[in-house]
């Protein structure tokens, strides 16, 4: 069975779409919950390689993080690298 071959939006790199066969395709190496997928999807529409799909997956833990804090200190809270 041929694949899809794809770019990567964020990144650019080729990989290959197996959503004819899912269970072998590289995005199934990276669990994503709704909370994380719904992030994920809000920035792009396509599929993601699976490195990037880690990177976002991260991204949105560092932002809920972020946020979590900002909620508890307020006026006190400062954004990391300002």
């Amino acid at each position: 069975m041929k694949h899809e071959e794809k770019y990567c939006p964020r990144c650019k790199n080729a990989f290959e779409c197996k959503a004819g066969s899912i269970m072998l395709c590289q995005c199934m190496e990276v669990r994503l919950d709704d909370e994380e997928r719904s992030y994920i999807s809000s920035h792009y529409e396509d599929c993601l390689c699976a490195q990037c799909m880690r990177e976002l997956k991260s991204e949105f833990h560092r932002r809920k993080f972020q946020d979590k804090l900002k909620s508890i200190l307020g006026v006190f809270y400062r954004e990391p690298g300002k």
